[in-house]
């Protein structure tokens, strides 16, 4: 279902299609400037403009400061770690990797998700329901002491700051997007420009985007198979990943109403009494609620082929166990200290199931969702490293 630009409410009915439902915590948004600037946003016609904050609208002359900013490794305390070290172009701007490792060697407990679309997202990370803007999010891995990821703290923020503000390069792309000079420059302008940055990698040029506009041939027989066992009631998948952005965490620009749902996806049952690790009980570690154990966002599938490992752990390899995983309800862990039938959690989303299907069955399924990659979002050269160019 799309929503258009206009002025509509998110109903619940709507809502439940995009899947959320009263029970979900909503958040009003109305947001008087969404005018649209010459901004090249890389959107599709028919899909609404992103939400913006008002204090921080896109602009080509923070986009091109922030793409600098995102492929440096001066940003980071030790000058090694640049937000490219875990979101690599060819990759969707995820890393590969089940989960990331910062700029001191800390080990982080979830995957690094993927760099597409963000500006369409309801929240963010895997599991945060306060965080609902890229600049509150970029702090995190910017500042964050545990873990650490680029390491930038109270001994060190001032040297870096200099050095970037120092930069000849740096100096007329900060005068350029914000009309300050080098001894004005601050760390607000440098989030502000890794924001518009990030909320200007937008994909919406997959094969499955070009069978919707009209190309008949853009999708193989197989893969028009695996749509419709996607968008079926069979399998539910669309209930968690419906939508334009395949998400149901999705906010845009004609929406007075957002749903920010969370989802137990029944990965863990360690000891039967419904817990996850420690270390990743999605928003349960912040609300305490023991229906929120094991929640956590459902990211797009939007060029989910090129994102593997799976899932907020990266436990997961292939799109292939995914399948499996979702077909029998969850995931069964029969030693070890996580052992636990997830199939059994008692806090797992209705809608994770089960299905049968047959192999025929989940290579048409699997088709499909290779069909949401867009070539060209990997190709563009305008999110390449400037500093190689």
């Amino acid at each position: 279902m799309l929503m258009k630009r206009i002025g509509l409410a998110l109903t619940c009915s709507t809502a439940f299609l995009l899947g959320g439902c009263p029970d979900q915590s909503q958040t009003t948004i109305r947001n008087p400037q969404q005018a649209e600037t010459n901004f090249i946003w890389n959107i599709a016609d028919n899909i609404p403009l992103p939400i913006q904050p008002a204090d921080n609208i896109a602009s080509e002359e923070k986009f091109e400061l922030g793409r600098h900013l995102f492929y440096d490794t001066r940003l980071s305390g030790n000058g090694t770690q640049a937000c490219v070290s875990c979101h690599e172009q060819d990759k969707a701007f995820s890393d590969g990797k089940a989960t990331p490792t910062g700029s001191t060697g800390d080990v982080l407990a979830r995957n690094s998700q993927a760099l597409v679309n963000t500006a369409y997202n309801a929240s963010y990370t895997w599991a945060n329901t306060s965080l609902v803007r890229l600049e509150q999010q970029i702090l995190i891995p910017l500042f964050g002491e545990s873990p650490i990821e680029h390491g930038i703290n109270e001994n060190n923020k001032a040297d870096v700051l200099s050095t970037i503000a120092s930069d000849p390069t740096y100096q007329t792309l900060f005068s350029d997007a914000f009309n300050v000079s080098a001894d004005q420059v601050d760390y607000n302008h440098i989030i502000d420009a890794l924001a518009v940055f990030v909320r200007g990698l937008n994909s919406f040029n997959s094969s499955y985007d070009q069978f919707q506009r009209g190309d008949t041939s853009a999708l193989s027989a197989s893969a028009l198979r695996g749509s419709q066992l996607f968008f079926s009631e069979d399998l539910e998948c669309f209930h968690c990943h419906g939508g334009y952005n395949f998400t149901d965490s999705l906010a845009d620009s004609g929406m007075f109403f957002v749903n920010k749902p969370f989802h137990n996806t029944g990965l863990f049952n360690i000891g039967g009494t419904g817990d996850y690790p420690s270390d990743n009980q999605g928003i349960f570690e912040l609300t305490g609620k023991a229906s929120d154990m094991g929640k956590f966002r459902a990211p797009t599938l939007r060029n989910i082929q090129l994102t593997a490992p799976y899932m907020h752990d990266g436990s997961i390899a292939t799109l292939e166990e995914v399948v499996d995983t979702y077909a029998t309800a969850g995931r069964n862990i029969t030693s070890g200290p996580n052992a636990g039938d997830g199939r059994l959690n008692p806090f797992k989303d209705g809608f994770v199931s089960g299905f049968s299907i047959t192999d025929d069955e989940k290579t048409d399924l699997i088709n499909f969702l290779e069909s949401l990659t867009d070539q060209s979002f990997i190709d563009n050269q305008r999110f390449t490293n400037p500093w190689e160019q």
